[in-house]
């Protein structure tokens, strides 16, 4: 019979329920809780079929490193690069530091193949300073690319060296299975969570943009985004239908571009026409309007041919030549080329020496005389080597020798000598103040009276680091032989010129001194405004390792002072236009460099600078006991004793005129002067030579003959000789040589 099922079953007159519809209850039951457990079965496979497609989404998007974004793995590159051009930079700080010391001890053989190092290694620092602004600082597609490659594999060799270290756990400690046991439930929560939004975009797989292309399309927001950061509020920059806010600003072009670059070197003739060039760095120009960019010439092309042709270079790229360096950069064909948009030599500039308060040291820092192209104060050290400076007039030299001698004063060390090549007041404050040694106006005589007390004291110089075991002077050494000498000899060419009185003589002895007397300490500086091959001979100017070529006529005389060939190696100090005061090429010895660099300008005749400084030097000369007077003297010991006068301070007076010093004039040697002086005016006045008897009359105030001819004896005139007055051979004195020796007296 049909059975239907009824939520009351039936039941007979006694309250019994029929067991049939027991039955057919009980079946539906079953049936139902058998489709609910299959629903609830179907409804777990299809969460656990979603769980498993998140979780190998999720694994996947992790091992191909698609939850770092690009800017994320740009910025982790460029981190790393800084950090590792940070630490190259302070490894290539500590040689320079090095070098620095090694060269400030170094002798003079030594010095040059130091300087190069030095120089080399600073276009290493400039070439790495340079690259913290760089393109190569910026991360492009291959970059990138790079780095998720390197992310990737990374993740996937963690998680084989995890695996491996959990089997070998489990193999040496069981309960470490327990262990993973209960942690598996919430590893896996965490990995089936659903995906947010920068997960899903990972997984939708948007394409990277190389973020280092000034032209690279920006992603918009996709549909629904607002595009505005979480946080931030929406503005017009982010008004509906804008491109969403660029993570990384464009790079700045370069301050030279490679192909302007490359056609520059084409017109200057450095490379042929169909050669082309390989940029290594080329950064924007920086806040102070400088750019460094490197690149490799062409094979068979050298940094030393495009030095030869920096003019035509410069032409070609619309500068100066004062406006570009070029350096070597680890590799003969390898340029690191400095460039500046403004002429750095255009304005004066001060001497630093007149804000710095005390003395200097010029052996261990030398004397700030000059600024470089790049702005770096050229200080040259008064040690091993001699100076020449050169230049026509108006050139600046006098300026450029006033920064080296009035540095060099500022050093109680340095026994300054001065002889003047005119007879004006240029020099004077050196001697006013008592920091000249030695200070004298042209006398060809006495300069060489000089050289010869300097050559005799070279020799005493020599025992004396002899006895200290010593080949040449050293800081330690200085006092010990008595200081520096430093012989500022101006204008030379008044003493060195064809026909000049004791040319020769005087041109042999500064030539030896020039050769050996630099280890003994004793140094010239030599200034003229005639470079020619017979005011300074080849020999002298190449004895002199530190030579400035101010502006000159011609490329033969720029040749004389930087030497042969000098001018065709692009270094001609004939080629200033415009022509600046102080300007010049600079060889400098102990940077190992031939460069451009302008002295300070050190004015006297209107802001009274040089007086300045002198007072200043002589105040820390007294307080050490060496002003002019205040020691030993040796060679205005020589001077005196050979000629009779003493240029000390610039003699009696400090002017530049010798005299006797006041201290050894005796009374009777005073009278002796004064009867000269009253019988040369007798002598003036009768226009003729003279006998005692007239003028002891002339001269009165019972003065006789034999007194007369006493004192003349006293004061150098010797006896009497046969004069002719009125056709008569008589004795008397010539009024020629009593003249001559008043002069004498009075170092006229």
């Amino acid at each position: 019979m049909a059975l239907e099922p009824h939520p009351h079953p039936a039941r007979d007159a006694d309250g019994i329920v029929d067991a049939e519809v027991l039955e057919a209850e009980e079946a539906g039951r079953v049936r139902r809780a058998r489709a609910w457990m299959a629903r609830q079965r179907a409804e777990v496979q299809v969460a656990l079929a979603e769980q498993r497609v998140r979780v190998a989404q999720r694994l996947a998007i992790w091992f191909a490193a698609g939850d770092v974004t690009d800017e994320q793995l740009a910025q982790e590159v460029e981190y790393r690069r800084r950090r590792a051009q940070h630490s190259k930079e302070a490894e290539v700080r500590g040689r320079i530091k090095a070098l620095q010391a090694e060269l400030r001890a170094a002798a003079p053989e030594e010095a040059a193949g130091l300087g190069v190092q030095l120089s080399g290694v600073e276009a290493q620092l400039a070439l790495i300073a340079g690259d913290a602004d760089a393109d190569r600082m910026k991360v492009d597609g291959r970059a990138l690319s790079r780095a998720r490659w390197s992310k990737k594999a990374g993740r996937v060799a963690g998680a084989i060296g995890g695996g491996a270290l959990y089997l070998n756990g489990v193999a040496a400690e069981p309960g470490l299975a327990l262990a993973a046991l209960v942690a598996a439930p919430f590893g896996w929560w965490y990995l089936q969570r659903p995906l947010v939004d920068g997960e899903a975009e990972a997984k939708e797989g948007r394409p990277p943009v190389d973020l280092t292309k000034a032209d690279a399309p920006v992603p918009g927001p996709r549909a629904g985004e607002s595009g505005v950061r979480s946080g931030e509020a929406e503005g017009p920059a982010y008004a509906a239908g804008a491109p969403a806010e660029p993570v990384f600003d464009a790079p700045l072009p370069p301050a030279l571009d490679d192909s302007v670059l490359a056609e520059a070197l084409r017109r200057s003739g450095v490379i042929k026409p169909d050669a082309t060039i390989t940029v290594l760095s080329a950064p924007p120009w920086g806040e102070n309007g400088t750019s460094t960019t490197v690149f490799d010439l062409p094979s068979g092309v050298t940094v030393t041919m495009l030095k030869k042709k920096i003019a035509a270079f410069a032409g070609a790229l619309g500068r100066e030549v004062s406006m570009l360096d070029i350096n070597k950069a680890g590799a003969e064909g390898r340029v690191s080329l400095w460039m500046t948009d403004t002429d750095p030599f255009a304005d004066p500039r001060p001497s630093p020496l007149m804000t710095h308060s005390g003395g200097i040291d010029v052996w261990k820092d030398g004397v700030p005389v000059a600024w470089a192209k790049r702005g770096n104060s050229v200080c040259l050290p008064v040690k091993n080597s001699s100076f020449v400076i050169a230049g026509m007039t108006r050139s600046g030299k006098g300026v450029g020798a006033a920064n080296l001698a009035v540095g060099a004063a500022l050093d109680v060390r340095v026994n300054l000598r001065i002889v003047a090549g005119k007879v004006n007041g240029e020099w004077d404050p050196y001697a006013k103040q008592g920091v000249a040694a030695t200070y004298f106006k042209p006398d060809a005589h006495r300069l060489l009276a000089l050289l010869g007390a300097l050559k005799a004291d070279m020799d005493r110089r020599n025992r004396v680091l002899g006895e200290l075991s010593k080949s040449k002077v050293t800081p330690e050494t200085i006092n010990r032989v008595g200081g520096l000498e430093l012989l500022v000899i101006d204008e030379l060419a008044t003493f060195t010129r064809t026909g000049k009185p004791l040319r020769e003589e005087i041109l042999g002895a500064l030539t030896d001194l020039s050769a050996v007397a630099a280890g003994a300490g004793i140094l010239l500086g030599l200034i003229t405004q005639y470079p020619e091959v017979d005011v300074i001979p080849q020999a002298l100017a190449m004895n002199c390792g530190t030579r400035w070529a101010m502006r000159v006529d011609n490329a033969t005389q720029s040749n004389a002072i930087l030497g042969g060939g000098a001018s065709g190696s692009g270094r001609d100090a004939s080629k200033f236009d415009p022509p600046l005061p102080g300007l010049g090429w600079l060889v400098n010895p102990f940077a190992g460099v031939t460069d451009l660099a302008r002295s300070y300008d050190l004015d006297e005749d209107e802001r009274g600078e040089v007086t300045a400084l002198t007072c200043r030097a002589a105040e820390l000369r007294d307080a050490a006991g060496r002003l002019t007077g205040q020691w030993a003297d040796p060679i205005e010991a020589h001077l005196l004793k050979a000629t009779g006068l003493s240029s000390a301070a610039g003699g009696p007076e400090r002017n530049g005129v010798p005299g006797r010093p006041a201290a050894a004039v005796t009374p009777e040697e005073k009278q002796a002067r004064e009867a000269l002086v009253d019988v040369v005016d007798v002598m003036d006045n009768l226009g003729r030579d003279a006998q005692l008897e007239e003028m002891a009359a002339a001269i009165g105030d019972g003065m006789t003959a034999e007194r007369l001819g006493e004192l003349l004896r006293r004061a150098g005139a010797g006896p009497t000789v046969k004069v002719s007055i009125d056709g008569r051979r008589v004795n008397g004195y010539r009024h020629a040589d009593l003249r001559a020796l008043l002069d004498r007296i009075d170092g006229v």
